[in-house]
């Protein structure tokens, strides 16, 4: 009996694993149950996040390894899980536990169980707090930009100057709206497709509410880096430092208003040694120069073919703007538009819809008169707003909006701007140098901002058109008060406007047009300008006329057919500048001389004026300009009892005057004149006519040296040369400008004695008309600033400068001079003994000049820039060249008359 015990334990435990084997055998439908379910779930979860990661990379960012370990695991479990019920499903159908599958069903138990374990274990780990590391910033990010017409040369030219190893600081400058963003994006977007050298290029918006934090914190975004918004200046600026320091970047920053210490953001200066590169756009070129940029590129408005392009484009209906009469004004609304891609990007958009004449004729109405009412103008002028709140002060201002009186693309006069400024007490009134200094100041800084640009001539300035029309917007307090600058300049009028459109303005400018007379007197207290010249055609003014502007400041009538000046004129005691250029006034009225606050009096070029009453200049007691050049020249000998005229002694009453433009008609005034030293040390203009028995005019004993800028001598038949003495030649006439020789038969030389080298610095324009003795003019060689020569009907000139002359292959004569006029010279042989290169030459006109057979011109220069030759064919086809290639050069630029 020893040995049942042994063997009831031994059966025990085997019905013990019997019935546990046979336990997870029967209930293997449960377990399956129950793993596919924590399978679901673990998806579920697997699911939930991969969404979330796929979200967390869109901005470049990383999975950590943890969580790419655990999407692996997961991946490895559905397998061995998707394997165990695939063999659940095809063993179903053995049935009792002493089958033979039996066995196999309890092993599929026992995996099932430890599946389910492993499911469950790693549903657990799948709770992370970090899913993905930071983003790892990529070389370039994208900027979204639309292709753009007209940059291409631009574009090239970014890459040349990227490609120059010592140029470091690029500077895109313009003004707004003339697409530097849109260069600076797709220079940016250049470097996704191209291969280059840089470990990271960096876009940051600047703007002109620059705070530097702001810029550190959008490059150490930039950079990947890790920063919190109470982190310390230093610490970013060092962070940033250290990071970039051993990186090759290219940093572009848009919208730069000011000066920016690169150094204080924490960025290296970008040299030929570090090999990094900086790009910027800003609206002003004092801006260039605070940079310390070492190429400066002007984004340019576009020329007519590419604004033509960008309109059509955004119109977008050629159907419409191919029918004849559209296409007229929608070429007139494109020149408007003044090649501004904002503007015409706007104006396009806003005509896309427009099918209609009627339509097109009122859009063009609108932008004469109240451009900001077309859609979306008034957006392009808040843009535009900015340059001109960035300002330096209220003076620049006035002086800005001051210029949208002139007509469309219209050249001003800089001198006459000034003067204008001036009386409108804008500047100084003093009329002293400061005043015009500050003047030409203003006039710097508003291109330096590029609200003004340079016009025809180096002396002009002009308005763009888009600029125009928000000057007049902002003139009008953003359109609500349209009346305060009443404008119609150069629009054709044949009549002037109603008295209604002048009453309450405070500035009206309807100069440039035909308007013949001027009817109606109008109401107008408030009114300070009134600008009315050239209106050719104007011959008549009502002598009441003026009897209603007693504020008035500034009145310009020159340029008209007025014979008589109104009586009226004697009510405005606030003026202060009366132009009355080149009108056919016979007389000035002595109401003048109630003007006591008149401070500029303009008669250059009145030939018609022949009488003077002394009250109309006795009374002008404050007047500092006084202009009669080309004008009066009657000055009453002393004791003569004509009082149709006014003697110098009358002048010498002006204690104030500081400029004066004098006519003179006889030796005697002349001699007269030159001792009275209070009106010679005045004198800038002087014109003198028909003094018979001058032989020579001693300008040194005159005393005319400092000021005088315009010298103008005709008809003096027996004057065979100018004087000035040798102690006081070596700076002579350092302000001289403008010399007009004409009508001097006996004229034997210019200059008595050899001009010296430091004479006539500032000499411009030579003008000499039959001087029949003169054999050449030699000495303008030796004129640094000569830009013009007329040379017309001297019988006697071999040559403009002789072959004595002493002249080099690389000398520096004529370096500025553009424009050379010679005509009938019958005896001309040479220009210059020896062929120069005429860097700024644009022009040579050559008329009845048959003995010159060479063009004394080195053709150092391409063919665009050679001057333009004016000239007859068979005088052409007659000229000797030394080679064959500069006759080739010319052949481009050869103009028949």
């Amino acid at each position: 009996m020893d040995f049942i015990t042994p063997l009831i334990s031994i059966i025990d435990r085997l019905c013990t694993a019997t019935a546990s084997r046979a336990s997870r055998v029967i209930n293997l439908d449960r377990s399956m149950h129950s793993l596919t379910a924590e399978l679901n779930e673990l998806m579920d979860k697997r699911d939930d996040l991969t969404t979330r990661l796929e979200r967390a990379e869109l901005d470049g960012s990383r999975r950590t390894n943890e969580v790419q370990r655990w999407l692996a695991r997961v991946e490895v479990i559905e397998a061995e899980a998707a394997s165990i019920m695939e063999n659940f499903g095809q063993g179903r159908q053995g049935l009792g536990c002493f089958n033979p599958s039996c066995c196999s069903k309890y092993n599929m138990s026992t995996e099932m169980i430890e599946k389910l374990k492993d499911i469950s274990e790693l549903k657990g780990k799948g709770n992370f707090e970090r899913l993905v590391t930071e983003p790892r910033p990529a070389i370039v990010e994208e900027k979204p930009c639309k292709p753009a017409i007209g940059i291409g040369v631009m574009l090239d030219k970014v890459w040349e100057f990227l490609e120059e190893e010592k140029v470091g600081i690029i500077a895109l400058y313009g003004m707004g709206g003339v697409g530097k963003t849109t260069l600076l994006k797709t220079i940016n977007n250049a470097f996704l497709s191209s291969d280059h050298n840089f470990d990271v290029v960096i876009w940051v918006l600047v703007s002109k509410e620059f705070v530097v934090s702001k810029i550190q914190q959008s490059i150490v975004a930039r950079l990947g880096l890790p920063w919190a918004d109470s982190e310390a200046h230093e610490l970013l600026t060092s962070k940033i430092y250290n990071v970039l320091k051993k990186k090759r970047f290219l940093l572009l920053l848009d919208d730069v208003w000011e000066g920016i210490d690169l150094g204080d953001i924490g960025i290296p200066l970008p040299n030929d040694e570090n090999k990094c590169k900086l790009i910027f756009t800003t609206r002003s070129m004092d801006v260039c120069s605070d940079m310390d940029a070492h190429r400066k590129l002007k984004v340019e408005l576009l020329n007519d073919e590419k604004s033509w392009q960008l309109f059509c484009e955004k119109v977008g209906r050629m159907d419409v703007l191919e029918s004849p009469p559209i296409r007229t004004y929608a070429k007139t609304i494109v020149r408007k538009c003044g090649g501004l891609p904002l503007a015409l990007i706007t104006v396009g958009r806003a005509m896309a819809n427009k099918e209609t004449e009627e339509e097109w004729k009122y859009a063009i109405e609108l932008l004469n008169k109240s451009p900001s009412e077309l859609r979306g103008m008034e957006d392009v002028f808040t843009l535009l707003k900015f340059s001109y709140d960035n300002l330096e002060n209220e003076t620049a201002k006035m002086c800005f909006l001051y210029c949208s009186l002139f007509p469309q693309s219209y050249s001003i006069v800089k001198e006459q701007l000034v003067e204008y400024w001036i009386a409108e007490g804008f500047l100084d009134s003093s009329y002293d140098s400061n005043a015009y200094n500050k003047g030409y100041a203003a006039i710097g800084s508003l291109k330096v901002a590029f609200l003004l640009e340079t016009g025809e001539e180096e002396t002009q300035v002009k308005m763009n058109d888009v600029i125009r029309s928000f000057a007049l917007w902002i003139a009008s307090g953003y359109g609500v008060n349209k009346g305060n600058f009443f404008v119609e300049a150069s629009l054709g009028l044949t009549e002037a406007p109603g008295i209604k459109n002048w009453e309450g303005a405070q500035r009206v400018s309807l100069l440039d047009n035909a308007i013949t007379r001027l009817e109606e007197v109008p109401m107008c207290p408030n009114l300070l300008t009134l600008l009315l010249q050239w209106n050719n055609c104007l011959n008549r003014i009502p002598d009441d006329f003026f009897q209603s502007m007693s504020a008035l400041r500034l009145l310009d009538l020159s340029f008209t057919s007025i014979r008589r000046i109104p009586v009226s004129i004697g009510q405005l005691l606030e003026l202060r500048h009366l132009n009355l250029t080149a009108t056919k006034i016979a007389t000035l009225p002595k109401e003048l001389g109630s003007l006591a606050k008149l401070v500029h009096l303009n008669l250059l070029r009145t030939y018609s004026l022949r009488t003077i009453p002394p009250e109309a200049i006795t009374g002008l007691s404050k007047l500092v300009v006084l202009n009669l050049y080309y004008s009066y020249g009657r000055w009453k000998i002393q004791n003569s009892n004509c009082e149709d005229e006014v003697g110098f002694e009358v002048l010498e009453t002006l204690t104030q005057l500081r400029f004066l433009g004098l006519t003179i008609s006889t030796v005697t005034s002349l001699h007269r004149l030159s001792g009275i030293r209070s009106l010679v040390k005045c004198i800038q203009y002087l014109f003198i006519k028909e003094c018979e028995g001058l032989h020579q005019l001693e300008l040194s004993t005159l005393g005319y040296g400092k000021l005088l800028s315009r010298l103008s001598i005709n008809d003096c038949n027996e004057l065979n040369y100018l004087v000035v003495d040798g102690e006081a030649g070596e700076n002579w006439l350092p302000n001289l400008e403008v010399l007009a020789l004409y009508g001097l038969p006996n004229l034997i030389s210019v200059w008595k004695t050899p001009l010296r080298e430091a004479s006539l610095q500032n000499l411009r324009l030579l003008n000499i008309w039959y001087c029949h003795r003169l054999k050449n003019v030699s000495w303008i060689s030796l004129l640094p600033r000569l830009e013009a020569i007329y040379l017309f009907y001297c019988k006697a000139l071999e040559a403009l400068v002789s072959e004595d002359e002493k002249l080099e292959p690389d000398s520096k004569s004529f370096s500025r001079l553009k424009t050379i006029s010679i005509r009938d010279l019958p005896a001309l042989r040479i220009i210059t003994p020896l062929a120069l290169t005429f860097s700024f030459l644009k022009n040579i006109a050559v008329i009845d000049c048959p003995k010159l057979k060479k063009l004394s011109i080195r053709t150092a220069h391409n063919s665009a820039t050679l001057p333009t030759v004016h000239c007859s064919k068979d005088w052409w086809e007659g000229l000797e060249w030394e080679e064959l290639n500069t006759k080739n050069a010319f052949l481009t630029n050869f103009t028949s008359n």
